[in-house]
């Protein structure tokens, strides 16, 4: 962990002001983007937030349904668990596996 020299006040409520440097560095869009947060020892650790598959934490490629992500690889394989075994023989001989 690399120490930054900045050092900032909790206020009545329990908010900290992130530095804009560090907002900087990180990209972060102001009302845009979120952080998650948690405990290591004794460290509270944020870490800017990026939506991932909630099967195989893939970062791209993802849709989202009721709020959560799903990757369409984990889509695919979702699909051809719903098919019948007929259906997935009729898939693969016409996908020619």
């Amino acid at each position: 962990m690399k120490f930054s020299g900045m050092v900032r006040p909790v206020d009545s409520v329990g908010r900290v002001v992130i530095p804009r440097e560090i907002r900087n560095q990180l990209g972060v869009k102001n009302a845009e983007d979120c952080f998650e947060i948690y405990t290591e020892e004794d460290a509270i650790i944020l870490k800017k937030y990026q939506p991932t598959c909630i099967f195989c934490d893939n970062l791209s490629d993802f849709v989202e349904y009721e709020g959560k992500f799903i990757c369409k690889d984990c889509i695919e394989k979702l699909h051809k668990l719903s098919l019948t075994p007929e259906e997935n023989q009729e898939n693969k001989e016409l996908s020619g596996d």
